[in-house]
């Protein structure tokens, strides 16, 4: 497995979208990280993200490791500044750094676009990825108790952000 200096950060492109997808699906399989229970096309899963901060960690021969992507919470004006995201990485490239990796490459691109908030939901049995979060300076707002079904279940959600010290 690749270490963190033989892994880049760069743009998400469509050549990466089966890589991408394939990851998707694994962390839809796992069952605790998303109330999805298919990955969407790629023509559906690009158009409902920002093509300016998605990103893929690639390993030297360019096999995608995990990736970040995020969409604007809102249209209107006063929510410009707050986007959600999303961010997976491969079960073999758990515990490398490949999350904190692209989580540090989707702040530096929105903090340079003058994004103030990124926030996320994520299950509260998911303790690796709030772990992780944490650790890039995300904080915990709260819990949306019984938030949605997933398979026969209510689900919480823990609703994470980050405030930008940078963008104010």
């Amino acid at each position: 497995m690749p270490t963190q200096q033989q892994m880049r950060i760069v743009p998400m492109e469509d050549a990466h979208a089966d890589a991408v997808l394939a990851i998707y699906r694994m962390g839809i399989d796992g069952g605790e990280a998303t109330f999805e229970t298919e990955p969407p096309t790629w023509q559906r899963f690009t158009a409902a993200r920002s093509g300016d901060h998605r990103f893929v960690a690639v390993d030297a021969d360019g096999h995608v490791l995990g990736w970040v992507a995020c969409a604007a919470v809102s249209q209107r004006g006063v929510y410009a500044g707050v986007v959600e995201h999303s961010v997976y990485v491969h079960p073999a490239a758990r515990g490398r750094g490949v999350g904190r990796s692209l989580l540090r490459a989707l702040i530096d691109s929105t903090e340079a676009a003058g994004v103030w908030t990124i926030q996320s939901g994520i299950f509260p049995e998911n303790t690796t990825s709030l772990a992780l979060h944490g650790s890039v300076g995300f904080r915990v707002v709260g819990t949306r108790e019984r938030l949605g079904r997933q398979h026969g279940r209510w689900r919480d959600v823990v609703l994470v952000e980050r405030r930008s010290p940078v963008v104010v």
